[in-house]
């Protein structure tokens, strides 16, 4: 065992004493990805309570082990090799939904999906997020990511996120201006997790807000593939969009293993039953070399990729 496998052996080992017999060895995540590919964690613990958070703060601090928080796991690949650390996942009782906690203003726990905070709040005659229903992730990650499509993004209702720092246990209410949201990213570091959000609508009509939600999942069935993938690959550059670029390159249908550039929309990526997420990632350095050379723009990612190193 090399020096450094050693050292990680220990944080892992000292971090499941403090987590106590719920902490969990050797779990799959990459099943539990969009993509459905990928390796096991090397500790797993759900927090199921605010108690919980202090218990994991208490366990990355004392011991110094890499901590991700999980998911709906759509815009993660994790590397075959899977993810030496902790992975920490947010359990029912943060899927909440609370409709008008003041006029126009909605909370949602971190773990409560967008198509379904988008569906209710559509339904009780709030309007403003009816886009989230395109986004196949979680309250908390797209807040992290500023999710957005169809014209709008997160930044564009969010009014603030209860967010906790798992390395201290120090808990904040950040409004949105604070949390510097941009396009697809946002300042809130790996080790921060949301663990509720609140958004402000408008009252509007739920008829009509049906129809616009039933257009926007006609649209996507209709443009985009299904299958196992995470949605968009990169980023869209400055003025341009990421999948008209990787079709002007070319790479259509461009297969590395069991990963290939869906034929029906450029910027996703799509992987066999039973694939390799390695093959993704080396499909992804494909075709950021390829778009580079041929079109001369270096493509930044919107997935997010994790695990041991390649």
């Amino acid at each position: 065992m090399t020096s450094r496998s050693a050292l990680l052996g220990e944080r892992l080992a000292l971090a499941a004493q403090i987590l106590g017999p719920r902490a969990r060895r050797n779990v799959p995540i990459g099943p539990r990805t969009t993509y459905r590919v990928g390796g096991a964690a090397a500790l797993y613990f759900e927090i199921g309570s605010d108690r919980d958070l202090e218990v994991v703060a208490g366990a990355v601090a004392g011991s110094g082990v890499e901590v991700l928080v999980l998911g709906s796991g759509s815009n993660l690949l994790v590397a075959d090799a899977g993810f030496l650390g902790l992975v920490v996942v947010l359990g029912p009782s943060y899927s909440t939904l609370s409709l008008e906690i003041e006029p126009g203003l909605v909370a949602a726990g971190g773990s409560c999906a967008y198509p379904v905070l988008a569906r209710r709040s559509a339904a009780a005659g709030l309007r403003g997020m009816e886009w989230a229903v395109g986004i196949p992730g979680s309250v908390g990650g797209g807040v992290r990511m500023n999710a957005g499509g169809h014209g709008a993004e997160t930044a564009d209702r969010l009014v603030e996120a209860r967010v906790v720092d798992l390395g201290t246990g120090v808990e904040r209410r950040l409004d949105a201006a604070a949390l510097g949201l941009a396009y697809r990213s946002s300042r809130l570091s790996d080790r921060e997790l949301v663990l509720e959000a609140t958004f402000r609508c408008e009252r509007g009509d739920a008829e009509a807000s049906a129809r616009e939600i039933d257009s926007i999942v006609r649209w996507r069935r209709e443009n985009q593939p299904g299958g196992r993938n995470c949605g968009s690959v990169f980023a869209n550059p400055p003025g341009d969009a990421a999948g008209r670029l990787v079709e002007l390159a070319g790479l259509k249908g461009t297969r590395v293993g069991s990963a290939v550039v869906s034929t029906k929309h450029a910027n996703f990526i799509q992987v066999d039953p039973g694939g390799s997420a390695d093959d993704v990632l080396r499909l992804v350095d494909l075709v950021r070399a390829t778009v580079a050379e041929r079109c001369g723009v270096t493509l930044e990612l919107e997935l997010r990729a994790v695990g041991a190193p390649r």
